[in-house]
């Protein structure tokens, strides 16, 4: 469209900036309350394990927002994205969509959206790009 000519830089951004909500968002809690959490799953001896996967997710989210070091960051979303779905498809069973529960196709969105920013990279309007890691 020649309105949104030239506006390609921006959509790098964008992506970076909404992965980074959600991710900073669902990580937060968890550095905070992890351990209860796991206990709340009847899984407690994963408390720590919660703790440092809400880190991971927060500090990637903030990597990604300012767009440093983010295909390591998105990786790291991919991995934890991976493991959110294998938990709610194998071992919950639960469906794609549920009207009862979450089902994982949000979990299955923000996969996709973190492949491509992997695939992408931080964009022209980032800390990687001002370091000259991103090409």
């Amino acid at each position: 469209m020649l309105l949104l000519n030239g506006l390609q830089d921006i959509a790098p951004l964008v992506l970076r900036l909404f992965l980074a909500a959600i991710f900073i968002y669902h990580g937060l809690p968890k550095i905070k309350g992890g351990k209860q959490m796991a206990q709340a799953m009847g899984k407690p001896q994963m408390g720590i394990f919660m703790v440092l996967l809400g880190t991971a997710e927060t500090l990637g989210g903030i990597a990604a927002a300012v767009g440093f070091l983010t295909q390591i960051a998105a990786a790291g979303f991919i991995i934890v994205m991976l493991g959110a779905i294998y938990m709610k498809a194998t071992l919950w069973k639960t469906g794609f969509t549920s009207q009862k529960t979450t089902g994982w196709e949000f979990d299955f969105m923000i996969l996709g959206a973190a492949i491509a920013l992997l695939l992408l990279g931080a964009g022209t309007i980032s800390v990687d790009a001002s370091l000259g890691l991103f090409p």
